[in-house]
């Protein structure tokens, strides 16, 4: 920090991102000021910065982050300078429906930070209290910097709402959520966890992470797989982490009577539902689940943020393993141009202050 200035990934325009030193966020009243440990860069972020845009330019990208409270503005007695914690990043409106319900990512007319305001790709952050949960002690900073998207993976398994315990449950899509999915489907009980991918690395890395049934996509046919390893009978619960048409295909062909299909992964393009794929839908009575984002809860309840900060404290959810890319701001352009064009293995990508 100096004269006030931070250094931060600025995106001026779509593709248009820059290194530059920008002023450090001013905090108001119920506001904490986090310095940043660690963010994770989501899926979701290479076409915010290369093909879409955000809401507005120019805007600091970045919502998967933890760190160490700097400051606390007035009326914040929760928390204190040297905290570590985490951010929920939504800030809802407080005002609608949803929101008197507790339901704070059905928000009509939420902020978010890193999309509509800044984010993390800085050395700090502002954002309220009620978005800041401490992180346990024991959790390193690399770890609790996974907290959104271990979250938004259980938040998809808690979308069925039978058990999965004993179940057979195909995943199609094994990056950085479909893997946590999977590790969360192996702590709930099930009996089987068939993931499938196209890249051989994320398939490789599944298996060291201790899943056996792993398959390319591009060798063995999945609906094939899945009927040979549930004689017959298909998935209980398929969950499409993937995003891409024939991933949607694969999992909506490959459940159960009576199962359950979890819509995960943020489409790439349009999907065609044959005929014959909707009636089978139709005949088997699926159940068809979309999940966004992942419950919080402002008085301390067992939301999807706290169950991860507790799996991880108590080392039932080990998400070390995930990481393979750990880099400085000042490298933050290089290393988000390689995801963009795949120049190398990835799975989980750090940034963290220069």
């Amino acid at each position: 920090m100096d004269n006030g200035l931070m250094e931060a990934l600025v995106l001026h325009g779509v593709g248009d991102l820059r290194l530059a030193h920008i002023p450090i966020p001013n905090i108001s009243e119920g506001q904490v000021r986090v310095r940043i440990g660690f963010c994770g860069v989501c899926g979701s972020d290479i076409p915010r910065i290369f093909s879409k845009g955000t809401y507005s330019f120019p805007t600091v990208c970045g919502h998967e982050f933890a760190g160490t409270i700097d400051q606390c503005g007035a009326d914040v007695d929760e928390f204190t300078p040297g905290d570590n914690v985490v951010v929920f990043p939504l800030i809802w409106c407080g005002k609608c429906a949803a929101c008197e319900n507790g339901k704070y990512v059905q928000c009509n007319d939420y902020d978010y930070l890193g999309s509509r305001s800044d984010g993390a790709f800085a050395e700090y952050v502002v954002a309220p209290k009620e978005n800041i949960i401490r992180v346990p002690d024991g959790v390193t900073l690399e770890e609790a910097a996974q907290t959104e998207p271990a979250a938004v993976a259980l938040h998809a398994i808690r979308r069925v709402k039978e058990s999965l315990v004993g179940k057979t449950v195909a995943i199609f899509g094994a990056g950085p959520i479909g893997l946590m999915v999977a590790m969360w489907t192996r702590i709930i009980g099930a009996a089987q966890v068939l993931l499938f991918d196209i890249v051989p690395e994320k398939l490789k890395l599944a298996q060291r992470l201790g899943f056996e049934n792993v398959y390319n996509s591009a060798i063995e046919e999945p609906i094939e797989v899945t009927n040979r390893r549930t004689g017959g009978n298909g998935a209980h619960v398929c969950i499409e982490a993937a995003g891409v048409p024939d991933t949607y295909l694969y999992a909506l062909g490959s459940v159960r009577r009576d199962g359950s299909v979890v819509l995960l992964g943020n489409p790439a393009a349009d999907v065609t539902l044959p005929a014959s794929l909707i009636s089978q839908l139709m005949r088997r009575e699926v159940s068809l689940l979309g999940t966004w984002n992942s419950d919080y809860s402002v008085s301390g309840n067992d939301d999807d943020w706290r169950t991860v900060l507790q799996a991880m404290a108590s080392g039932t959810l080990d998400l070390f393993p995930l990481i393979t890319h750990k880099v400085p701001l000042i490298d933050g352009t290089d290393v988000l141009n390689m995801m963009k064009d795949k120049n190398e293995f990835y799975a989980k990508v750090l940034i963290h202050p220069s």
